[in-house]
């Protein structure tokens, strides 16, 4: 092990000395910093120096930071995507809703104004649901013997004629509708005032002109009205429009197929007229006298 004596003579200033140069050079730098900001541009180049030296020393921590930021936000994500998702069932639900009642509104707003163009009396009444037997086109109100409804009343909507009530129960009345195969309806054309009658053919979007001779003026367009000569339903009420005419001359009448214009399977409220319009009744039939019998020849 080697040894090296100390020095005989000591070099170097001495710790007091040391204090005050360096407690000096301090105060210099100090108040040249305060003063005239000469040492910023060597902070400036120590903190280049140091900055990845700081990033490697907090990368781990920045790391499991993030990490963590990951499943929280994830978990987050998942969660708000499963309310947003329920939010937007109910808000569809809602919105159908919604349209469901603009469009009942509209139909109400619609039959009060049918109901002041009517002359006679009517009264609201709701579909509730269809017959049972799907070889005929009828219809359930929610009005009856309760609400003083009787048999053969005409029900109409805000465009025109949709049946006619044929039973009465104490709560509830049966429509039959005007497209059912045994209803029949006598009608007037608009356009020269030809008369004739209307028959339903089972289908809810068809009818049909009957008995009509192969001259008679009908046209493609021609809209058909509410004659009013049968007592039952007012006079001049829409009912359906001429879509097809068919003359063959090996026929006696012509075919007249004819498009309703009431919503006969749509709504789901109506107007029955409650009050028959006050026609004279009819007159008496003259009897005739019975003629003598001849007598026999023997």
């Amino acid at each position: 092990m080697e040894y090296s004596p100390p020095p005989f003579f000591k070099t170097g200033p001495t710790p007091l000395v040391r204090l005050l140069i360096f407690s000096a050079l301090s105060l210099t730098l100090l108040v040249a910093d305060a003063r005239f900001n000469y040492l910023t541009p060597l902070r400036q180049i120590a903190a280049a120096i140091i900055y990845p030296l700081q990033r490697t020393a907090s990368a781990p921590a920045s790391i499991a930071r993030r990490i963590g930021d990951f499943f929280v936000t994830h978990s987050s994500l998942r969660a708000d995507n499963a309310r947003l998702a329920e939010e937007n069932f109910s808000n569809a639900a809602r919105l159908q809703q919604l349209k469901g009642l603009q469009a009942e509104n509209a139909q109400l707003r619609a039959l009060v104004a049918a109901r002041e163009r009517l002359n006679v009396k009517v009264l609201a009444a709701e579909v509730l649901y269809a017959a049972r037997d799907p070889f005929t086109r009828k219809i359930i109100v929610d009005k009856g013997l309760q609400d003083e409804i009787k048999a053969g009343r005409a029900v109409v909507d805000d465009r025109g004629i949709v049946g006619q009530v044929t039973r009465v129960y104490p709560w509830l009345s049966e429509v039959t509708l005007i497209t059912d195969k045994g209803q029949l309806v006598p009608v007037q054309n608009l356009r020269n005032g030809l008369r004739a009658v209307l028959a339903g053919t089972g289908n809810d979007g068809v009818l049909e002109l009957r008995f009509v001779p192969l001259n008679a003026d009908f046209r493609n367009g021609d809209e058909l009205v509410t004659s009013g000569i049968d007592g039952v339903y007012p006079p001049g009420l829409p009912v359906a429009q001429v879509s097809n005419v068919e003359r063959n001359a090996a026929q006696l009448f012509a075919r007249i197929t004819c498009t309703p214009l009431a919503g006969v399977a749509s709504h789901t409220r109506v107007l029955i007229v409650s009050e028959p319009r006050d026609v004279p009744p009819r007159p008496a039939e003259e009897q005739r006298p019975p003629r003598p019998k001849k007598p026999r020849k023997g």
